[in-house]
């Protein structure tokens, strides 16, 4: 077990050059993470393997599985479902223009609940509210982002009626 004593501290692996670029990549706390968790599979694989990694290797062992941990886990697919709007896909892809005005407001901040004509706080609601009463002829309209939402809105409990 002496041989274990020749693994690199948690400060040494932190504060090496690859480690400080590590952090500088992926922050002090997932960095930190990431080498205790490479400390720890050397540890428990010692009985087995009977040999102790250096720095570089524990390094990159840390490298990867920061990558692996930030990997994104969204990715495209093809839809061949039949289902248009399919819940577990994303429902609908957005338009050309839809990506570009999603894109064009999220660059920076927004009137998302601001009306800038009063200077005062405003309602998320009412960038669409406006649009669909127009459109649907509806007193009032209120977006919802999924079906439970809808169902709660629409039951006779929500508007306080009684059973």
């Amino acid at each position: 077990m002496s041989q274990l004593r020749k693994l690199p501290s948690v400060d040494l692996l932190l504060n090496a050059p690859q480690g400080n670029d590590l952090i500088s990549a992926y922050g002090r706390p997932l960095t930190l993470d990431a080498i205790r968790n490479v400390l720890d599979e050397a540890r428990a694989n010692f009985p087995r393997d009977n040999t102790v990694p250096d720095q570089e290797i524990l390094l990159n062992q840390a490298v990867s599985r920061l990558g692996e941990w930030t990997k994104p886990t969204l990715q495209p697919v093809i839809n061949a479902t039949g289902v248009i709007l399919h819940t577990n896909l994303g429902r609908a892809p957005l338009s050309q223009a839809a990506q570009l005005a999603v894109q064009q407001v999220s660059l920076g901040y927004s009137t998302l609940e601001y009306d800038l004509a009063k200077g005062t706080r405003g309602s998320r609601s009412a960038h669409a509210e406006d649009l669909l009463k127009r459109l649907t002829g509806a007193e009032a309209a209120l977006v919802v982002n999924n079906n439970a939402a809808a169902v709660l809105v629409t039951s006779p409990l929500w508007h306080g009626a009684d059973r």
